[in-house]
């Protein structure tokens, strides 16, 4: 097996993890005040992950290192997290699972830019194309309409490529666990301080289902979904595995059919084969990596 495979399997379980993040917020906002929600998961991720680093016994990050951390921070501990949770208030999970399906293209073209990766044509074309059935799909599925929650939810995926790129790249010198601990880490002094004042007297009677979903939110799409999604852009390369992404829409479309009853129709299973199709055939495509 080369790498880029490797890398596109290993990332392929990060995204599994990924998609369960929209319907899952859906729910949670359910019972808690959406930034209660992005803070909290934050909080509690960043307390799980400054007790890992100090079982491991992890060096302070150098002062170049800790600025990649900040940019890593501000765009999956903070961006992403609250743009998308604030869009679950009154968005669908389905909708918003299919205007992030643009973030393949975006994670290859901030790649590119930061990274000089080299894809070529034919590879661009393809991403383009899978870019464009996303985008089709959303259309569809919005009567055309493009509203504010598409605009936070477009916010949201830009702020995740971001952290994706920097953390993908920094993984290829650390531990893709130590690079987003680190991250959530240094953002503890903030999301404390935040979860503090936007939790409610009320969320303690919330129940069991909530602060489950909660917890969950935490560990998972916040912590553990990076260890596989890093550690996969390190291996295989940002702009190759960044486009198992475009998977992502339709794995969250059927977790949203299971949690919220969302139905599955012929329109979304045709899309997803299209899409899928794409990623398997620009992997066949050059990449070249600098």
């Amino acid at each position: 097996m080369n790498k880029e495979t490797k890398g596109m399997l290993i990332g392929f379980i990060g995204i599994l993890i990924f998609s369960l993040t929209l319907p899952v917020s859906k729910i949670a906002v359910l019972s808690f005040n959406p930034y209660f929600i992005a803070f909290g998961r934050a909080t509690l991720a960043g307390l799980v992950a400054l007790a890992y680093l100090l079982y491991k016994k992890e060096p302070l990050p150098s002062k170049v290192d800790f600025l990649k951390f900040v940019v890593i921070a501000l765009g999956v501990v903070f961006g992403f997290p609250i743009f998308t949770t604030i869009a679950m208030v009154e968005g669908s999970s389905s909708h918003g699972a299919v205007i992030l399906g643009m973030m393949p293209l975006a994670t290859t073209v901030i790649g590119v830019i930061r990274f000089k990766e080299r894809p070529s044509l034919g590879f661009w074309l393809v991403s383009f194309l899978g870019a464009a059935l996303v985008v089709v799909y959303a259309l569809l599925k919005s009567s055309g309409d493009f509203t504010y929650i598409d605009g936070l939810l477009v916010a949201g995926g830009i702020c995740a490529c971001v952290g994706y790129v920097e953390g993908g790249e920094l993984s290829r010198k650390l531990n893709p666990r130590v690079v987003i601990s680190w991250a959530l880490v240094i953002s503890l002094p903030i999301t404390i301080v935040m979860s503090y004042f936007t939790f409610g007297v009320q969320y303690i009677d919330a129940g069991l289902m909530a602060w489950t979903i909660l917890i969950y939110l935490s560990l998972f799409p916040m912590f553990i979904g990076f260890f596989f999604w890093y550690e996969g852009l390190a291996v295989g390369g940002i702009a190759r595995v960044s486009q198992v992404q475009l998977i992502q829409p339709f794995c969250t479309l059927v977790a949203a059919s299971i949690l919220l009853g969302d139905l599955l129709t012929i329109v979304n299973l045709v899309f997803a084969f299209l899409v899928v199709s794409t990623v398997i055939l620009g992997k066949r495509m050059l990449v070249k990596r600098a």
